[in-house]
């Protein structure tokens, strides 16, 4: 495959709205499109096809690597006037193969994702741990750069990202932004961010903590009067305070918990869900801030299950919201359908009874008071508000994954 025939295929997928493409020896272009796959009509890709293309994709930094010895490699490619991919060569079955996740040059802002003004507040702080949770593909990545871009537009800071590779390019607005690349421009995260607390920063990005080391220095960091983004591949607060926690020796683990406590500002951790109506998906978000009680249940093993419990008796007070509470309010707006809410959802049971209560005959209309079950212990109220979402969810724009 030539170098047109690529960009041509590219630009046909950006076109399309999908998020990834593969591309794989014996199999024709695949475009993943609203969360499926979806065979393109292009010949079946073959051996030299694949390497040509990986070939193709090499920066200029890696055009002398052996792609036959590399095994995997990951690093960004831009297609001018159209789109930047994050892109992962590797083999399989002694062949080469490609991914491509297609990412947007306009870095996306709070609206343009439908986040609750919660996550917004996560971007006044001073100092400390904010940390976005999902799997992949739920737009952990996409969630941070709208963080970044906020401050960009807002503070005079100095932001350092340390990203692998870089995804989102942003240019300097209010606060001064330096992006470097793992490979590119640094050795490892860890390494970057050792180098990061020597470049006098305020905010630092760390794409992932995906080691000890690299956690650990994001907490010294942290405690050290800085503020500290970063994501983890965990599905809600509890797990990931207790995933943090666990890959440290086990004579660590309280003092790791001590250090979570004091330095840990809030998670974010979202869903990609299918919309009712087919166009794309959309997030589902818990909003997780660190108060006086849920700091002690970070700080003790045998209550940090009981943060989720904390979150809806804070939900108005601090902003905060549990996934069952935005699936609720999805599925109550006609957003996402009940199959598709109950299989979502955290505690199902809790759900269902949410929804007796707080509808009879189909989705709510705006200004309609909806009642819901926040806990065990009792319900809450609140005006169905097409503009602002449910009280104090977001709106119910399209979310590329």
């Amino acid at each position: 495959m030539d170098a047109a025939t690529l960009n041509r295929l590219l630009q046909t997928a950006v076109e399309h709205g999908a998020s990834d493409i593969h591309l794989k020896v014996g199999d024709p272009p695949l475009f993943r499109l609203k969360s499926l796959l979806q065979p393109q009509e292009y010949p079946k890709l073959t051996y030299q096809d694949t390497r040509d293309i990986a070939q193709l994709l090499l920066p200029y930094g890696l055009q002398e690597v052996d792609l036959d010895q590399a095994k995997e490699l990951d690093f960004s490619y831009s297609l001018p006037g159209t789109a930047r991919f994050r892109v992962n060569v590797y083999r399989q079955r002694g062949t080469l193969a490609v991914v491509m996740r297609v990412v947007p040059f306009e870095v996306p802002g709070f609206q343009d994702l439908g986040l609750p003004e919660g996550v917004r507040d996560f971007t006044l702080e001073e100092r400390g741990l904010v940390l976005v949770t999902g799997v992949t593909g739920s737009g952990k990545s996409t969630t941070l750069a709208a963080l970044i871009n906020e401050i960009n537009r807002s503070r005079r800071k100095h932001i350092i990202t340390i990203e692998d590779p870089i995804e989102f390019l942003f240019r300097s607005d209010v606060a001064s932004i330096t992006q470097r690349e793992i490979g590119a421009d640094t050795r490892d995260f860890a390494t970057a961010l050792r180098a990061a607390l020597r470049q006098d920063p305020d905010i630092i990005m760390v794409g992932e903590m995906r080691d000890t080391e690299t956690i650990d220095v994001a907490l010294k960091a942290a405690e050290t009067g800085h503020l500290v983004f970063s994501t983890l591949h965990t599905p809600d607060a509890p797990k990931t305070i207790n995933r943090l926690v666990s890959v440290f020796p086990l004579d660590q683990q309280r003092q790791v918990r001590i250090r979570l406590a004091e330095s840990m500002r809030g998670i974010v951790s979202q869903r990609l869900l299918p919309r009712a109506d087919g166009r794309g998906a959309v997030v589902a978000v818990e909003v997780m801030k660190t108060t006086m009680t849920i700091s002690d249940c970070i700080r003790d093993e045998n209550k940090t299950h009981l943060i989720r419990d904390y979150i809806v008796k804070g939900a108005e007070q601090y902003r905060m919201q549990t996934f069952d509470q935005h699936l609720t309010d999805l599925y109550l707006r006609g957003i996402i359908t009940l199959e598709v809410a109950l299989g979502a959802a955290t505690n199902p049971s809790d759900f269902e009874r949410a929804l007796r209560l707080g509808q009879e005959s189909g989705p709510a209309e705006v200004g309609e008071d909806v009642t819901v079950v926040a806990s065990s212990e009792g319900t809450q109220t609140h005006r169905l508000d097409r503009s602002s979402g449910f009280g104090r969810f977001g709106g119910d724009p399209v979310f590329d994954e």
